[in-house]
């Protein structure tokens, strides 16, 4: 059970992150990246008690507190990036799939710096995990009219925007990895939660937080925060429980928009597409290849 620990969590940080994408739909409107990651820092704090008494018993590596700190920054400077692609005048069916594809990056970097191996099977996991981001993504542009998606891409600000998101992204996943080499998941999520103050309070002195948001706002905003906190905290226990970089960040975000899906038809009414029902089939059977892994042989041990 010890061995298999990282998928249960790495499941785990898909659902955090899928019930927080149904909940940041009732008010993405409502607040801007900026102010949404105020509310989002907020949610974080109400998780520290989960994490308190282990950070009491255990004194941190300082590095791992290094590493921790830059995987918070880079999240949220992916965050802002995305931000300033649709800001540019990026479309949102160009935008999110291409984003949502940062595994790739975790991947390279997972197989040429961490020097991970992959079986057969994962890497058939993989190649299902890619084209399943893009048909959850919620955007089928590519798929309803291709030559019009194609068309649409060239290179811009926007387009710029959208490949450093999704490099960060890759890149802040991978870096959970070095930090959980060094310190406790707990440490490692604290140190996050640390960064994520540090640039809310950045965002709220430069003026770009506008604070004047409803009390449903504040609370679901919160509530959002809370749940993406959890997947961000379970995300680095499947690190620490030895998860690959490229399986964890896989699996993670080739579930995540499952649930999230799954979930909207159930709370908030929606359809399902003949595109997302084969990407959530995708998805599904990518993280089963992706969880499979070759037993040693002992029989002439």
């Amino acid at each position: 059970m010890k061995n298999n620990a990282w998928i249960f969590y790495s499941i785990a940080a898909a659902l955090f992150w899928g019930v927080w994408g149904v909940v940041a739909k009732l008010i993405s409107e409502d607040v801007n990246p900026y102010a949404n990651h105020v509310l989002f820092t907020i949610g974080m704090l109400f998780t520290l008690p989960l994490v308190l008494k282990k950070l009491r018993r255990e004194r941190p590596n300082r590095k791992g507190i290094y590493w921790g700190l830059i995987s918070g920054i880079l999240a949220i400077a992916g965050n802002v990036a995305v931000f300033q692609a649709f800001s540019s005048g990026g479309l949102a069916a160009i935008v999110i799939p291409l984003t949502n594809l940062y595994p790739l990056v975790t991947i390279v970097i997972a197989i040429l710096v961490f020097k991970e191996k992959l079986n057969g099977l994962n890497a058939l996991g993989i190649l299902l995990a890619i084209p399943a981001v893009v048909m959850l993504s919620g955007q089928t542009l590519l798929f309803d009219d291709p030559a019009a998606f194609v068309k649409s891409i060239g290179l811009n600000t926007w387009l710029l925007f959208s490949l450093v998101a999704l490099f960060f992204w890759g890149v802040f996943s991978a870096a959970q990895k070095v930090t959980t080499n060094y310190i406790s998941a707990e440490w490692a999520y604290a140190a996050f939660i640390v960064s994520s103050i540090f640039l809310a309070l950045v965002f709220m002195g430069t003026g770009m937080v506008d604070l004047q948001f409803s009390t449903r706002t504040l609370l679901l905003g919160s509530l959002a925060g809370m749940l993406n906190g959890l997947g961000v905290l379970c995300s680095f226990a499947a690190y620490k429980a030895d998860g690959k970089a490229s399986k964890v960040t896989t699996i993670a975000g080739a579930l995540q928009p499952v649930f999230t899906i799954v979930l909207a038809i159930a709370f908030l009414s929606e359809s399902i597409s003949w595109v997302e029902f084969i990407g959530i089939s995708l998805a599904i059977v990518a993280a089963l290849a992706l969880s499979y892994e070759k037993q040693p042989n002992t029989e002439n041990s």
